[in-house]
């Protein structure tokens, strides 16, 4: 186990449904400096944990290191359909990731098997505690910008 689950918050259905659809997901990681790594990945609801199924990358390094990281994911028929996660990676393991890349493969490609597997490579399945959520927002209604909430102030 690498994160702290004391705080775990349960995924939301309106999340759930989300992630069970054909959505990718950012996940963000900190750089030894830091710095946010960002990068695009499929993803995986189990219970309450989020599954994101890698093959070794900057992201499993990062996530040794430190295994708090964000990610949204966003509805591509509804750019304002998007949930946010900010959460820690509860177990890296490589325990059932090729299984589980197939799955994905049949949701992602309609593949059974996934076709990208790389010589000498192993995956590696990453299981993400929420701890702070922010459900999607579907009724279709643009959200206020943060220029709209803040009243205006002259400069001079």
């Amino acid at each position: 186990m690498i994160g702290d689950c004391h705080d775990m918050k349960p995924l939301p259905d309106s999340v759930k449904k989300l992630i069970e659809a054909k959505t990718f997901a950012n996940i963000a990681t900190l750089m030894p400096d830091g710095s946010p790594h960002v990068t695009q990945t499929w993803v995986d609801p189990r219970w309450d944990l989020v599954l994101i199924n890698i093959e070794g990358s900057q992201k499993h390094k990062n996530v040794l290191r430190n295994p708090r990281v964000a990610l949204d994911i966003c509805d591509p028929a509804n750019a304002f359909n998007v949930a946010v996660i900010r959460g820690r990676v509860k177990e890296v393991t490589f325990k059932g990731a090729d299984e589980h890349v197939d799955k994905l493969a049949k949701k992602y490609l309609g593949q059974d098997k996934y076709q990208s597997r790389r010589p000498g490579m192993r995956r590696v399945l990453f299981k993400i505690e929420p701890v702070h959520i922010l459900p999607p927002f579907t009724d279709n209604t643009p959200r206020k910008s943060w220029r709209d909430r803040v009243p205006s102030r002259s400069l001079i």
